[in-house]
């Protein structure tokens, strides 16, 4: 197969996207790790399921770098999870000196990638990436807001008591606790959801969907969610190598879209085979553009505090 991605991180995501991607025949897989014998076991397990599933792209695992050449995507998630308690300051400064590693050899040895962060704090870790990396701004983009959406969706489709796939949503800001639901851009559908739920239950909602990854961190003890999120990664792996020019919401960087300069931030972007191909900037109200912009300082400030150190 032509099309190669790479995912750093042959943990419960790492290894959930490269099954994702070669059991869709998408391209072929890598699985990086540290790890000794991790990326490798994990990718034969993988490997020897594709009479069953109906693939022919191949996955491999590895531990050196070397073998992510010639990847056209490199999702990086590699890193220390969420754990009950960590604050976002503590864990950006755990996965910060990882990112910056990560980073560097995917400009080594792929320079021509498109890279896909999935390391939290995410969006912090995204503009770090960039940073670090010397791309372009359209070739390093987060993962976060198709995760919110799509968890967003799943609780409304939950009270509402309708298929998930039938609720538009989108949802920008920083990933997670930050993240900016737009109610107008919010129906079943086409119809606005304002009619069809009380707006103490949709903000009941919006909080329910803040909280959703750290409701799972809870809930395992150890670790945190990985099925959700491959899927989200998935999704915009298959608008990058389809070319499908798919509107989907990731932390972008922003040279005044929005009001906004200078940081990743999550906003809706057009998504296909060059990375980010344009930002859509589209009407707030003025509670929303005051939330987006509230988030994107909190990512600058955060991503200061690591220069700092």
């Amino acid at each position: 197969m032509d099309k190669k991605v790479t995912v750093i991180g042959a943990g419960f995501v790492g290894a959930m996207v490269g099954q994702r991607v070669v059991e869709k025949n998408m391209a072929d897989v890598v699985l990086i790790d540290v790890v000794k014998g991790i990326p490798q076991g994990k990718a034969l397990d993988i490997a020897q399921s594709a009479s069953v599933e109906g693939f022919d792209s191949r996955i491999t695992g590895s531990n050196d770098f070397s073998e992510i050449k010639d990847s056209q995507i490199v999702v990086v998630t590699a890193g220390f999870p969420r754990t009950p308690g960590i604050t976002r300051e503590a864990l950006a400064k755990k996965n910060g000196d990882i990112i910056s590693s990560v980073v560097s050899q995917i400009a080594s040895y792929a320079p021509e990638a498109i890279v896909i962060v999935v390391t939290n704090p995410l969006d912090v870790m995204t503009h770090l990436a960039w940073k670090i990396s010397g791309f372009s701004p359209s070739r390093v983009i987060g993962m976060g807001g198709v995760l919110d959406e799509a968890r967003f969706k799943y609780f409304l489709s939950q009270e509402l008591q309708v298929s998930a796939r039938d609720i538009e949503a989108l949802v920008l800001g920083s990933h997670g606790e930050a993240m900016v639901p737009v109610e107008s851009f919010t129906t079943v559908k086409g119809v606005p959801v304002r009619e069809l739920i009380t707006r103490t239950r949709f903000a009941e909602i919006i909080e329910q969907t803040k909280q959703g990854g750290a409701e799972i961190v809870s809930l395992l003890k150890s670790g945190s969610a990985w099925h959700a999120p491959s899927a989200s990664v998935t999704a915009m792996i298959e608008a990058i190598i389809r070319d499908s020019k798919r509107m989907l919401p990731a932390a972008a960087y922003l040279q005044g879209e929005y009001g906004i300069e200078g940081t990743h931030v999550g906003v809706p972007v057009i998504l296909g085979a060059k990375g980010v191909e344009r930002i859509c900037e589209i009407s707030l109200n003025e509670k929303e553009r005051t939330a987006l912009q509230q988030a994107a300082d909190a990512v600058k400030e955060l991503y200061n505090s690591l220069k700092a150190e």
